[in-house]
């Protein structure tokens, strides 16, 4: 107990970063919203699930101190940036697609009903997954929240934290924006919802190559 008094302040500080890394604008959320807009709560619920999922495995690394060694050896780390890259790349594509398409808010949300949700929920795992800023976020988390002689209690208690705060977040939004009068509002605003979408993938995919380089 001691030594979570002592360490109170990094672990307060590693929540506010984490807190506001996760609630930043990002494929994950843009992926969560508009999943929940698209296809209603159930899918968006799965993906976001999927996506903690995601933050689970960094975190996970992160305390195992794995992201530091991606850090270390830079070609993995690069092939990493390049496959996450293309995978928002792919996505962006998807989203571009659906923003040239005229579909109405009623068949878009039956056509989500179709959708597996195996597939919702790896598509979620894959956009975090490969996304190298979630390990670094992690890595930033954990290296300001414990310092050198942390207990095991002290990194249990930032890890637990930060996932709870992150499952909040995640699944808030898609509770938040699968309510009828979001799908009404993306009734008249799918298609600039969807170029932005693919703007923000297809943005975020072409920068995460590029910095592989």
């Amino acid at each position: 107990m001691s030594d979570l008094l002592a360490h109170l302040p990094q672990i307060t500080a590693a929540y506010l970063i984490y807190l506001v890394a996760v609630i930043s604008p990002g494929p994950a959320n843009i992926a969560i919203i508009g999943t929940a807009i698209n296809q209603g709560r159930k899918p968006a619920i799965v993906i976001a699930l999927g996506i903690f999922a995601g933050s689970f495995t960094w975190a996970m690394a992160a305390a195992l101190g794995l992201s530091a060694i991606l850090t270390r050896y830079g070609e993995v780390l690069q092939v990493l940036k390049v496959l996450g890259g293309l995978y928002l790349l792919y996505l962006g594509v998807k989203a571009c697609r659906g923003a040239l398409r005229q579909t109405s808010t009623t068949e878009l949300r039956q056509n989500g009903k179709d959708t597996r949700l195996s597939k919702l929920f790896l598509t979620g795992y894959g956009i975090h997954l490969t996304n190298p800023k979630s390990i670094f976020g992690w890595l930033a988390t954990i290296s300001v929240g414990l310092p050198p002689g942390a207990s095991a209690g002290s990194v249990a208690l930032v890890v637990a934290g930060c996932l709870f705060t992150g499952l909040i977040v995640f699944l808030g939004h898609a509770l938040l924006f699968s309510t009828a009068r979001a799908g009404k509002l993306y009734q008249s605003a799918r298609r600039p919802l969807d170029a932005l979408m693919a703007l923000v993938f297809g943005t975020a995919g072409v920068k995460m190559i590029s910095s592989a380089f």
